[in-house]
């Protein structure tokens, strides 16, 4: 897992450039004027201008002549590109994700720890689906958020339940311990699917570590032991049952050259699935996991 700690001091100039940026990246569709991003922004004019000349300059932005507005420029796109293969997502990944999305007609995702927040690298779903979430969106990562980024590396998840929990947990429980082992046996995780948690990821989109209260306590009701909303096989009622369970998503561990988990690949799920049906999403989302592990020059590890 990368260092966390924090960098030296912060510069207000580049503050402003990164505020400007961030406020068009969440209205892609739109186009702003010089004072209504001063407005919304709370940046004088004069210091707003200079900004957005020098982003227009350099291709991060377009100015529309017509109109005189501003949206995001076509430098950005291959930055952003330059940005998914330095954190090993290559053209490659995109191909096995749209494979993977076209077979369940579903979201595919891959995400990964960066800097302690996790992090989206590549979204990939069906024409017209909106999942709510986009490339680049990130999360903290403390418990109890994060279990699929640690459950398949001893090292990690002692770091990862070591770390200072964002609600009072139970953490060395039977369960867990049964969902480390089967979930390893297996090699995927299936987290089930609450009112509350649809609403979990929204709220802690693009913030910081310290969780408002609203968070902390919509926590509290979902989870008290880390593990407990994990689906395990071996709870269900048996071979041949009909038994549905509302799942969230369904994720499989990509491995390094080192044998540690490097990243995580999932499928948004949403809806009720039949034992033999997540079977089936698991299978082959671990076809995939271990494509991009290859990809990776990566290996499983051995228990």
């Amino acid at each position: 897992m990368p260092d966390g700690s924090a960098p030296g001091r912060s510069s207000p100039p580049t503050q402003r450039v990164v505020a400007i940026l961030d406020f068009l990246a969440k209205h892609p569709q739109d186009k702003f004027g010089l004072s209504e991003l001063s407005r919304r922004l709370q940046l004088a004019k004069p210091t707003c201008l200079g900004i957005v000349t020098t982003l227009t300059e350099s291709g991060y932005l377009v100015r529309d002549a017509a109109d005189k507005t501003y949206r995001l420029g076509p430098s950005l796109i291959a930055l952003g590109h330059l940005a998914q293969e330095s954190l090993r997502v290559n053209p490659a990944a995109r191909a096995e994700l749209s494979r993977l999305s076209k077979t369940f007609e579903t979201t595919a995702a891959l995400a990964a720890v960066v800097d302690d927040r996790i992090t989206l690298l590549e979204l990939v779903g069906p024409p017209g689906s909106d999942v709510g979430v986009r490339v680049g969106q990130s999360y903290p990562f403390a418990p109890p958020v994060g279990l699929m980024f640690v459950l398949w590396d001893d090292e990690a998840l002692r770091g990862w339940l070591g770390r200072a929990p964002t609600i009072p947990l139970r953490t060395e429980t039977e369960r867990l311990d049964r969902v480390i082992a089967e979930c390893r046996t297996a090699g995927y995780l299936v987290e089930r699917l609450t009112p509350g948690g649809q609403r979990l990821y929204a709220l802690m989109a693009g913030m910081s570590t310290s969780m408002p209260d609203e968070l902390r306590a919509l926590l509290g009701e979902l989870i008290s032991d880390i593990g407990e909303r994990v689906y395990l096989r071996s709870e269900t009622e048996g071979p041949g049952s009909r038994q549905r369970h509302d799942v969230s998503v369904i994720s499989a561990p990509v491995y390094d050259h080192h044998h540690r988990q490097a990243m995580v690949v999932s499928l948004q799920i949403g809806r009720a699935l039949t034992d033999s049906e997540i079977a089936k999403h698991a299978k082959g989302l671990v076809a995939t996991a271990n494509a991009l592990t290859t990809q990776l020059g990566g290996t499983k590890p051995q228990w």
